[in-house]
């Protein structure tokens, strides 16, 4: 057979069979095989003809008599890829469900929806077939007609909340941020946080939806159904993976809440948290160490930093507690309860099939699933958005939206009219709400979490996001995983493999766009899935590039005017390793913001000792405490004469943990 004759460019159904099947038949023996039987009925020779075939045939239609062209109704998916995993695809009814169309009217050949909306609103695409009741006889010719025929109806249309341009401009923003990682695959999606509009939906890698329209080649759909990133699923509904630091906007509302914390509860993180064995509390080589991502340590952290500067060590705290101490944090089952409350856990019900529910583990799930006891690490793990938490992009862009709205929950969804073949509105959808988060969360403290959001871009975490002119509130995420046992764990044994998340709205105080960007393995998320999401927002706000401008997107909280006051307070004492004392002291704005850079004094009863310079958290250091020298020694800030001094009366053995934090200015 000549190489178009291949097995792989012929259609599925089309002459294939397993091994010792027969031959294709030809033209004469079709015709032979139902010459006795129906001699007049039609018989289908060739399907998706090409066009130069099929202007031969006419041409030479005087010379083929009996030899008839017919046009069939097929897909054309004119935006193609862009739109694939939203639209769908349709085909012929699958074997295992032809009595179930069957009792809805269908005929066994009719085409049907089989993914995304296609499928979703079949019913309502399908329309009606015509109808003409003929007499024939017996070798199968029309003698005569019986009834007047009854015309086709054709099927209603969509219209959708998708904006085309977005979507496109989406598809091309994750493409370009996904292209240098390992995995090339991640999502992003675009909703109206004030009613739940999708106005762009995108997983990549995707396909080309006008493969299946007319028949897929098992070439094509052999090497779709192999690639390993699952291009026919789309990820944004279907993707389960653990949502990281985004998913700290929970236990951040729920910690507020149930009291928790306050707005002014302050933890030390040194970067490293050490949780005592629960049966051996007293050896400290049996302790576990939980490590904050910036393992040198955010040091004093206050719920606007926590959420800011995303400290892990904040969030294991108000998540499960910290025993050594008889801090009570969350605990598991109110955790669960408020990651229920913002929608994890359970399908959003948006207008798709496929979605998944996700996964809130509870220690029922644990004991069945891996037959252990749930722990306090767990809880931990939990609190940050690791462990067995599972959601799907869709899942954290919603909980994104209901804190940029105020506390709506609201149901996703992509038709927003359905309309006759005339234009007609047959049905207009109008907002779900879910449920209200104000039932249960005070306002006063959804709007603490949104400060801490609206700090995270502005000197957080989040900081490098550019979008000029538009004030923007997000949560950065980096969400380790495994998935290739153990090549994806380093030389110490942790895992190297992360995926990166981005969840924002915009304009912070009155938001109408909510975007969230994932990234499969693609590392840190402020490096990675940030400038994704920061080309979505400038294209929606029509804003130029950052490299059309020239501009750097880096930011970093600036020495305040001279003149401005600082409060200095003691946070408190622990003891020191080392011989006399020592001081760990934290240059603040009025908003939390880490203030580097400010040169500070210290001194014995007014004679100076040493000058010191705050580091890029806020922190100073100085170890050098002698109370044989003198008992009372001060710490001042030599750029702000304005702000009062802190005195200390020094005593051997112990460690001194301060603060300045600048007055507002208001």
């Amino acid at each position: 057979a000549s190489r178009n004759d291949a097995p792989w460019k012929r259609q599925v159904g089309d002459g294939l069979g397993g091994p010792g099947a027969p031959a294709p038949k030809g033209i004469r023996d079709i015709v032979n095989a139902v010459e006795l039987i129906a001699p007049y009925r039609p018989i289908t020779i060739k399907k998706d003809v090409a066009p130069t075939v099929v202007a031969l045939l006419e041409e030479e239609s005087i010379y083929l008599p009996g030899v008839l062209v017919e046009t069939a109704p097929l897909r054309d998916y004119l935006t193609g890829e862009t739109t694939a995993q939203v639209l769908g695809y349709s085909g012929p009814i699958p074997q295992a469900a032809v009595e179930e169309y069957e009792a809805k009217g269908y005929a066994p050949n009719d085409q049907v929806g089989l993914n995304g909306l296609e499928l979703q609103y079949e019913e309502m695409l399908h329309g009606t077939k015509g109808l003409e009741v003929i007499e024939v006889d017996v070798s199968g010719r029309k003698v005569r007609t019986v009834s007047d025929p009854i015309p086709a109806q054709t099927g209603h249309n969509l219209k959708l909340t998708l904006d085309l341009d977005l979507q496109q401009a989406v598809v091309d923003a994750l493409a370009s941020g996904i292209s240098d990682t390992s995995q090339r695959a991640g999502v992003a999606i675009v909703m109206d946080p004030r009613n739940g509009q999708v106005l762009a939906m995108v997983s990549l890698p995707t396909y080309d939806n006008n493969l299946f329209a007319g028949g897929i080649s098992v070439r094509d759909y052999v090497a779709l159904s192999r690639d390993k990133r699952r291009p026919l699923v789309n990820h944004a509904i279907a993707g389960l993976y653990p949502p990281g630091s985004t998913y700290k906007i929970i236990p951040a509302a729920g910690a507020l809440q149930d009291g928790v914390v306050t707005p002014d509860t302050i933890f030390i993180d040194e970067g490293t948290l050490w949780l005592p064995n629960k049966y051996f509390p007293d050896d400290p080589e049996l302790a576990q160490p939980f490590y904050c991502w910036f393992r040198e340590g955010h040091g004093r952290v206050s719920f606007m930093r926590g959420i800011a500067e995303s400290c892990d060590v904040y969030f294991y705290q108000i998540a499960g507690g910290y025993e050594p101490t008889g801090y009570e944090g969350l605990g598991l089952e109110r955790l669960a309860d408020y990651s229920e409350l913002f929608g994890l856990g359970n399908p959003s019900g948006i207008d798709l099939p496929g979605e998944v529910d996700g996964l809130v583990p509870t220690p029922k799930w644990k004991r069945l699933n891996y037959a252990e006891t749930w722990v306090t690490g767990d809880t931990y793990n939990m609190g940050i958005g690791q462990g067995f938490v599972l959601a799907t992009p869709l899942h954290v862009l919603n909980a994104t939206a209901a804190v940029a709205n105020g506390g709506l929950l609201y149901r996703p969804y992509l038709v927003q009219e359905i309309l006759d073949a005339e234009g007609n509105v047959v049905e207009t959808r109008q907002p779900e709400v879910i449920r209200d988060l104000l039932d249960t969360i005070a306002p006063e403290n959804l709007a603490q979490v949104q400060l801490g959001l609206e700090a995270v871009v502005a000197w957080g975490t989040g900081k490098e996001l550019y979008v000029p002119g538009i004030p923007v509130a997000g949560k950065t995420g980096t969400a380790e995983f495994c998935d290739s046992y153990p090549s994806c764990l380093d030389r110490d044994g942790r895992v190297r493999t992360s995926h990166a998340w981005f969840t924002a709205y915009a304009p912070s105080r009155d938001p109408e766009i909510a975007v969230v960007v994932f990234v499969y393995g693609g590392g840190e998320g402020s490096e990675v899935a940030l400038p994704i999401a920061g080309e979505i927002l400038r294209y929606y706000f029509g804003l130029e590039t950052q490299e059309e401008t020239g501009e750097s997107a880096l930011t970093s909280p600036e020495l305040l005017p001279a003149g401005a006051d600082f409060f200095p307070r003691l946070l408190g004492t622990d003891r020191w390793g080392g011989g006399g004392a020592s001081v760990t002291g934290y240059i603040l704005g009025d908003n939390d913001a880490p203030i580097g850079g400010v040169t500070i004094n210290v001194l014995a009863e007014d004679e100076p000792v040493a000058q010191i310079v705050s580091g890029p958290t806020g922190q100073f250091d100085f170890n050098a405490i002698d109370p044989a020298r003198a008992r009372q020694w001060q710490i001042t800030l030599a750029d702000y004469p304005n702000a009062a001094p802190l005195i200390l009366d020094a005593e051997t053995g112990y460690r001194y943990i301060v603060e300045f934090q600048a007055r507002s200015q208001e």
